[in-house]
């Protein structure tokens, strides 16, 4: 089976519908830019909702290391996952499970990657104004690329009910990453899209 994430989570109505539909982790925006952004203090509040068994992964982007580690421990956190400029050494300093993401524009953009000894990598689309939640795809022969690295491998970037199917079979990925494919607008999940992405990834396996 196909991992699923679902990724920039605000509420807890979201929260709950996506664990009631059988996603395996939720994540969380803790980059203030971002139009998904989430306090800690309201993550906290949704995490401690939340079954025991989802993985709650936090998002940040080149943020100082305690401050991951302080919201880490506040909010329960099981998983990290970097969207910045973070360097293999600052990835490998923390005691979770780490996600590196990288922004893949070419092949070029795979040079950086065999030099993170990290849990997962994640691959989103490349966008110079924004670090993530682009709603844009890349070339999924890259992705197959990257899995010559050794790392399981998530796929995101652009994926949406209408792709996703031909995403998992091109790429066969360990796990697949969705925020704005299935949202009514940014930080707010449509939950008819939602159910229909969850149904095709349990689908194609």
């Amino acid at each position: 089976m196909t991992c699923l994430k679902i990724c920039g989570i605000t509420n807890l109505e979201d929260a709950l519908r996506a664990t009631e539909l059988g996603v395996d982790a939720l994540g969380f925006v803790f980059y203030p830019p971002s139009p998904r952004w989430v306090d800690k203090e309201t993550a906290r509040e949704i995490i401690e909702a939340l079954p025991r068994d989802v993985i709650k992964v936090g998002l940040f982007v080149d943020e100082a290391k305690g401050k991951v580690e302080e919201v880490a421990t506040y909010c329960g956190l099981d998983m990290l996952q970097f969207h910045g400029n973070e360097t293999p050494d600052y990835c490998a300093r923390f005691g979770r499970r780490v996600i590196k993401a990288f922004r893949i524009r070419d092949e070029g953009s795979l040079a950086l990657i065999p030099d993170y000894n990290v849990d997962f990598y994640l691959l989103d689309a490349y966008n110079p104004d924004v670090p993530g939640g682009t709603g844009q795809t890349f070339h999924w022969d890259l992705a197959l690329r990257a899995k010559e690295f050794g790392k399981p491998v998530i796929l995101s970037g652009g994926l949406t009910p209408g792709n996703v199917i031909s995403a998992i079979k091109k790429v066969s990925p360990f796990g697949v990453d969705v925020s704005s494919g299935v949202e009514a607008s940014a930080g707010k999940k449509d939950h008819k899209k939602l159910k229909e992405f969850i149904e095709k990834v349990s689908n194609v396996g």
